[in-house]
């Protein structure tokens, strides 16, 4: 199937010729005949599918279509909820690609800067409107959006929502607009509490779900160097020494990990910046776009860019700290390989993450490889000694249990023998009692 399958106007597929699109993803593939047909859709689907140009392209061709009729100053038409600036930003690249011929125009708000050019923009008209929650309550409350004449509603990254813990301000948005509405919601898992979100704001939606959490993409090349934990910083060297590794996306577990990364690469002649939470707004846009542009080489990150981070053509994902959460980890080496394109993912593992990797291999349902042939091996030493460690501290929790265990029971004991005293007391007065 091509992209001129689809039924789309001229305008879009000229643009998306323009882009280099020929062939659509599954996603696209599935869902953009479904949103066309003016259906509700829930849209089970994780960074690097393609979803957001399934949820854009149809959006862009049926305002396209309703503007027509259109008259009097612009009203929002089209709202995409997305939970960070970075997501936001590339969204907002997107909807300006597939919509270059057409008469609809779009902004893109977010907290962290001034909000006097995103209010100028609203005040002149605004055909799409793609935001964060935060940004876009502030904006409501002060009167500068309205939404009581939205068509179209896109949830975009909604469980991203739910661990970003924004929710109850999604919430909030929802009972602001209107009930006669198409909603689109995507979200890359399904765990109950966003499923009955999906249950309370979709009519009747069809359900699209394809590459599920579990599966990574066969594009990536997958391996393992098992490490000392204080042999990973010049493992890391070691490996970028590769000048063919062009661009790498190095996974901290900690914020000030990542700074501490950042930092030893510059002293190694290796430019790099960190990317995490604390950093402000500006900083992160900042570091992303000489990553882009590749002013940097490495751009370490925290998870906050697993499912935020959206870079053409990243050859190599490493993750420094093996993540607890094996989800994470499908996310995050999903920042390479895409859109067809061959994409490394490294990770480091020292024995105390071992428990971790078995993880991650039994959810993808395969072996990683390992790597034997580097210069930093994981120590007998090293895995004698978390094995001594974890020996260790199952003795104690079983020495705990068993003192608790005897504290409570001769607790009951104690208390028993004081209730029999008690009991017994009074008896022993009434017999002497004349």
């Amino acid at each position: 199937m091509t992209f001129n399958d689809l039924n789309l106007i001229e305008p879009i597929t000229k643009a998306l010729q323009g882009e280099g699109y020929t062939n659509p993803t599954p996603i696209q593939e599935q869902a953009i005949p479904v949103i066309l047909q003016g259906k509700d859709l829930l849209g089970c689907a994780q960074t690097g599918t393609g979803k957001t140009a399934a949820f854009a392209i149809p959006t862009l061709q049926l305002l396209s279509q309703n503007s027509r009729h259109e008259q009097g100053p612009k009203a929002i038409k089209a709202l995409i909820l997305t939970p960070t600036r970075e997501l936001a930003i590339q969204i907002g690249d997107s909807f300006a690609a597939y919509g270059k011929y057409l008469k609809l125009n779009h902004l893109v708000i977010y907290g962290g800067v001034s909000q006097l050019a995103q209010t100028a923009a609203l005040s002149k008209g605004v055909d799409i409107l793609i935001a964060t929650p935060g940004r876009l309550l502030d904006l409501m409350n002060q009167k500068f959006v309205h939404l009581h004449k939205i068509q179209f509603f896109v949830l975009d990254e909604a469980d991203r929502m739910l661990d970003m813990g924004f929710v109850n301000d999604v919430k909030r948005v929802i009972s602001k607009l209107p009930e006669k509405r198409q909603t689109l919601f995507f979200s890359a898992t399904m765990p109950p509490v966003i499923q009955q979100l999906a249950d309370s704001i979709l009519t009747q939606p069809v359900k699209v779900e394809v590459t599920p959490v579990s599966s990574t993409a066969e594009t990536i090349n997958q391996s393992v160097y098992m490490v000392d934990r204080s042999s990973k910083k010049a493992l890391l060297n070691h490996i970028l020494e590769d000048q063919s590794i062009e661009t790498a996306l190095v996974f901290s577990r900690t914020k000030h990990g990542a700074d501490r990364i950042a930092r030893d690469l510059n002293k190694g002649k290796i430019k790099a910046e960190a990317i995490h939470g604390d950093k402000s707004q500006n900083a992160r846009q900042r570091a992303l776009s000489n990553f882009k542009s590749k002013e940097i080489r490495v751009l370490v990150a925290t998870d906050i860019a697993a499912r935020g981070i959206d870079i053409d053509e990243l050859t190599h994902v490493i993750n420094f700290d093996v993540p607890y959460e094996a989800e994470t980890y499908v996310h995050r080496i999903g920042r390479t390989g895409r859109a067809g394109a061959n994409g490394s993912a490294f990770t480091f593992c020292d024995a105390e993450e071992m428990t971790y990797l078995k993880d991650i291999t039994k959810l993808i349902g395969k072996a990683i490889p390992t790597v034997e042939d580097h210069p930093f091996p994981l120590t007998i030493q090293r895995i004698l000694e978390v094995q001594n460690q974890q020996t260790q501290k199952k003795n104690d929790n079983r020495q705990n249990k068993r003192g608790n265990s005897h504290n409570k029971n001769k607790g009951a004991t104690q208390h028993s023998k004081k209730k029999q005293h008690r009991k017994g007391t009074p008896n022993k007065q009434a017999r002497q009692q004349p």
